[in-house]
């Protein structure tokens, strides 16, 4: 479970800065989209199963009807998920004599109706895919609509399809609103009400002119099931929030919650911040073998709700200084949804107020965790520390029940996660009541795992905190000195009472991380090993290009023709963490746009150092020759190698890091 408003989790280092998805300002949205239907009010919920399957074997029938059988069975249909839908690779790559589509008789023996029928005798509803061109994007190339329109529509209502994705490939260069028109009046002239899905990738800002068209618009390009991809998707889609609302919704792409990429941590901040965006939620993972944490994520009731909200506002930017990000959404009950999300990979605390994310002045407010089921009151304070790259979803509202609960309570730490082994570290644990009522009874205990020693060095208990008051209680933890390098956690207990009398306990982890001490003298950086690589594509590579999407494809560096034997290969949002405790002071690199690219590309090169930026170049292009780089990082614990979108989308951006060179004491 992450973190919550009362509790706090720990992981490892560093900062950044949000990318931003487009340099012009977007023109105004419209008020309601021109063409209302009463389709997709709220976002749509489904499955599909690209993510999954590509054009494997195991894209058949039987994967579908599974499928629909799990939405039934395991309760996401209660939950709201309702369409079934197939993606390319269902037909064959012909059509017949009569120019019309011909189901894959392998996959569908027995035809796409009655897989629809199937689908729909369960209380569900079915879609279908196929693109805006005369191909669609697998490499086999099966049929497109380009030039097939009405009579593809009228073959999809009759199969009783409810759902369109309309892809983006082999469009032989046709505009793109025109395209997009065509197949939105085929489809109007069937008579069925079918949900459209525009997915021509944000190429042509869809989100200025798509609510005249379809029901949802992507916004990015296709989504890759790693943080570095998800990440990238989230910054892109966070400042369209104005073009959103019932029956136009932009579209982040789906949801690769429960493929394997990802901790569950992430996991769920991915469902959150969709969610929050008021984003359709496709699952996009095989529910025939996923986890029972996958589907406590997919079918949280609590953070669904926040994404079905009626009103359908899509969550705005609080604020998103140095990775901490506060998102608030507007709810129809008055209350707003509120995400504390930590884009670094240490915990960090964040903090806002219930005037801040645009609640009216009252005497407490009610604060419900989303994650943690759990009500609390507020005296306007929100805060949590919040683990590495976790999200802490809220729902907060200024009402009269605020009474009833115990006061919100923040658990936090304060001083380095990082241990060396053999090597005493300092901690700090502080207790702060949030709420508008007393915390009574206060304690805290911290454990290690078997063999570290932790002992506290001042007071574990108070019999009092008032509003603002904390408990600040210190402490010293050592690591075996043959722990090996990685995460462990120790084990915060907190409790406490409230004025009613009712006990409030929790035990969570707190996660630091054993680390080899920093080199001295002058090292290349790649000899190094990180506490942690994010990065847009594949991963992040050492001594080569970034390559594609497999470890160790990369090609040797080359920046504006010169080649360079060292350093390491990036892709924009990227961001590497290195350890340096303190006790070195420079960090230099050349740095540019590969050549591997061609002449496409454009990345913004950063170091930032404990959370503050210590160096930058603007944004670069495939045109310009290696740039130095070198900052100061004196005293700093934590460096962050950040490798920023230079505004116009990720595509192409492969960034290098050539010869970085970090010097010690």
């Amino acid at each position: 479970m992450i973190g919550a408003l009362s509790v706090v989790l720990l992981c490892s280092a560093g900062l950044s800065t949000p990318a931003q998805a487009q340099e012009a300002e977007p023109e105004k949205p419209p008020e309601q989209p021109l063409v209302d239907d009463g389709l997709a009010r709220t976002p749509p919920m489904g499955f599909n199963n690209w993510n999954t399957t590509h054009c494997r074997a195991e894209f058949n029938e039987a994967m579908v009807k599974s499928i629909a059988d799990i939405f039934v069975e395991k309760g996401l249909k209660d939950a709201g998920y309702e369409y079934v839908n197939l993606d390319d690779c269902w037909a064959l790559p012909e059509r017949d004599a009569d120019g019309k589509l011909v189901p894959d008789p392998v996959r569908f023996p027995n035809g796409i109706k009655a897989v629809a029928d199937y689908v729909h005798a369960k209380g569900l509803k079915f879609g279908i895919y196929t693109s805006a061109g005369t191909k669609t994007c697998n490499v086999a190339g099966f049929p497109g609509g380009l030039g097939h329109e009405k009579s593809d529509a009228q073959q999809f209502a009759d199969w009783g399809v409810d759902y369109l994705k309309y892809d983006n490939c082999n469009n032989q260069g046709v505009d793109a609103k025109q395209r997009y028109i065509t197949m939105r009046d085929a489809l109007k002239a069937t008579g069925r009400p079918i949900v459209y899905s525009i997915c021509e990738w944000g190429e042509n800002r869809p989100w200025e002119w798509a609510a005249d068209v379809g029901h949802l618009w992507r916004t990015t390009g296709d989504i890759s099931d790693n943080w570095g991809s998800m990440l990238g998707i989230m910054k892109q889609n966070l400042p369209l929030a104005p073009y959103a609302g019932p029956g136009r919704w932009n579209d982040p792409d789906m949801l690769e919650v429960g493929n394997g990429g990802m901790t569950d941590t992430e996991y769920r901040t991915h469902f959150s911040m969709w969610s929050i965006m008021a984003a359709p939620l496709l699952i996009g993972s095989d529910l025939r073998e996923v986890t029972p944490e996958t589907f406590e994520i997919l079918g949280n009731k609590e953070v669904i709700a926040v994404d079905q909200d009626p009103l359908g506002r899509q969550g705005e930017v609080v604020t998103s200084e140095g990775g901490r990000w506060v998102v608030s959404k507007e709810m129809r009950d008055g209350s707003r949804a509120v995400a504390l999300f930590n884009e670094s990979a240490t915990a960090q605390r964040i903090a806002t107020s219930a005037e801040a994310v645009g609640l009216p002045k009252a005497a407490g407010y009610s604060v419900r965790d989303l994650w943690q089921h759990k009500s609390y009151n507020s005296a306007g304070a929100l805060a949590a520390t919040v683990p590495a790259h976790g999200t802490v979803m809220l729902r907060v509202s200024a009402d009269g029940d605020w009474a009833a609960y115990p006061p919100a309570v923040e658990t936090a730490v304060e001083g380095s996660t990082f241990v060396q082994a053999g090597k005493q570290s300092q901690l700090t644990t502080k207790v702060t009541d949030l709420g508008r009522t007393p915390a009574l009874k206060v304690s805290v205990a911290l454990s290690g795992p078997s063999g570290w020693s932790v002992r506290a060095t001042s007071a574990t208990s108070a019999d009092t905190l008032s509003t603002g008051q904390t408990l600040r209680t210190g402490w010293t933890v050592q690591a075996p000195s043959d722990t090996p390098k990685g995460s462990y956690d120790l084990q915060l207990r907190t409790s406490y009472r409230s004025s009613t009398g009712a006990r409030v306990t929790s035990t969570l982890p707190v996660t630091v991380r054993v680390v080899a001490p920093p080199p001295g003298g002058t090292t290349a950086l790649s000899s190094l090993d990180w506490i942690s690589a994010a990065n847009g594509w594949g991963p992040v590579e050492k001594d080569t290009s970034n390559g594609e999407s497999d470890a160790g494809d990369g090609n040797p560096i080359t920046v504006n023709g010169a080649v360079f034997s060292r350093g390491l290969g990036v892709h924009a949002e990227s961001a590497v963490e290195y350890y340096l405790g303190g006790a070195c002071t420079t960090l230099t690199a050349q740095v540019g746009v590969d050549d591997e690219e061609g002449s496409e590309g454009s990345v913004a090169f950063e170091i930032w150092a404990d959370g503050k930026k210590a160096a930058s170049t603007g944004v670069l292009t495939n045109a310009d020759a290696a740039q130095a780089i070198s900052a100061d990082v004196t005293g700093a614990e934590v460096v962050r190698l950040v490798a920023a979108d230079g505004g116009d989308g990720v595509t192409s951006d492969h960034g290098d890091w050539a010869t970085p060179e970090l010097t010690c004491s």
